[in-house]
């Protein structure tokens, strides 16, 4: 299962007072344990307004699931409306991670994982010729590389 960092903005406008934070945190901070997510602890109110979202670390893939019941909590903790931002996955370099992103990229392929001489994992990961006729080789290559820290091996099918 994958990690999302979920981020919504809960005074993006500056109209709550410390106070109000502070208990809009500790409130999310109960509400997010409920549900098994994390709250990312920050202190809103030294923050610009336009700056002032809350993260989430949630397990799941379904990114507008993950970020409908963020919201939905943000709702119940600030007396703001909440305002959906950027969702990103934490990688933490396995083979759920570089399925993740080949399904960013709206492809499917298959990963097959084994040791390197050196030490160091090496995967194959096999697609379809027709998947790379919209999405260039090179930037599925450089995100498996990033997501997972190992060599990456691309082979096309028919």
């Amino acid at each position: 299962m994958r990690t999302a960092v979920v981020r919504i903005g809960v005074d993006l406008s500056g109209e709550l007072s410390a106070e109000q934070l502070a208990a809009g945190m500790a409130e999310l901070a109960r509400l997010v344990t409920e549900v098994g997510a994390e709250l990312i602890d920050n202190n809103l109110a030294v923050l610009p307004p336009k700056r002032r979202e809350v993260e989430i670390l949630m397990r799941g893939t379904d990114a507008a699931a993950l970020q409908a019941e963020a919201a939905g909590m943000c709702a119940k903790a600030f007396p703001t409306e909440p305002v959906i931002g950027v969702l990103t996955f934490v990688s933490h370099g396995t083979d759920d991670d570089a399925h993740g992103v080949l399904a960013g990229f709206g492809v499917s392929g298959v990963i097959d994982r084994r040791a390197g001489d050196d030490g160091w994992d090496i995967i194959t990961v096999t697609l379809r010729k027709a998947d790379l006729a919209r999405i260039p080789e090179s930037r599925i290559h450089t995100a498996l590389e990033a997501s997972t820290n190992c060599e990456v091996h691309i082979v096309l099918t028919d």
